[in-house]
């Protein structure tokens, strides 16, 4: 299904996941890399080696979870805006996710945007927590809340102001 649509399958989700016990416990990087290609941009920034260095260029990434902080440093390096990070510690009801984002217009802390899955598809609304660039280079990672139970599926946001 990947190579056809760009989405991956359930089966390929799963695989990156990490452990509930894990998701229950702190913010955790997830990576949905996919395809063998020549790339480390995630491990060379991430600060704690939760990103395992690479045996060959185009290995698919590996995360030692336990050593992860969500920083979501990993998340603004990757230019396939392949790398998010999920909170489920959030609240009971909402979860944070961390997601790059490299459009306009940029939204704003507190600001209400429509949260997309993977197909693009509008499952909620969320909240804009927090906007930081973290290498001044143009990919923003955008802090959303949002509904707990949508928290796995949601990979971006759209911003929708009205005029006038």
């Amino acid at each position: 299904m990947l190579e056809r649509t760009g989405v991956p399958t359930p089966e390929q989700i799963r695989e990156v996941t990490p452990p509930e016990e894990i998701m229950k416990a702190k913010p955790v990087a997830i990576i949905e890399c996919f395809q063998k290609i020549p790339c480390d941009p995630c491990h060379t920034a991430c600060p704690t080696g939760a990103i395992l260095e690479f045996e060959d260029i185009n290995d698919l990434p590996k995360i030692d979870w336990s050593k992860c902080t969500g920083c979501a440093l990993c998340v603004a390096k990757c230019p396939g805006l392949a790398v998010f990070v999920v909170d489920m510690t959030y609240s009971d009801r909402e979860a944070i996710v961390k997601l790059p984002y490299e459009f306009l217009p940029v939204p704003s802390r507190g600001e209400e945007v429509e949260c997309l899955n993977r197909e693009g598809k509008v499952v909620s609304k969320g909240k804009v927590l927090q906007v930081f660039e973290p290498f001044k280079d143009g990919t923003k990672v955008i802090s959303v809340v949002v509904p707990k139970e949508f928290a796995m599926e949601i990979r971006h946001i759209r911003v929708v102001r009205k005029d006038g």
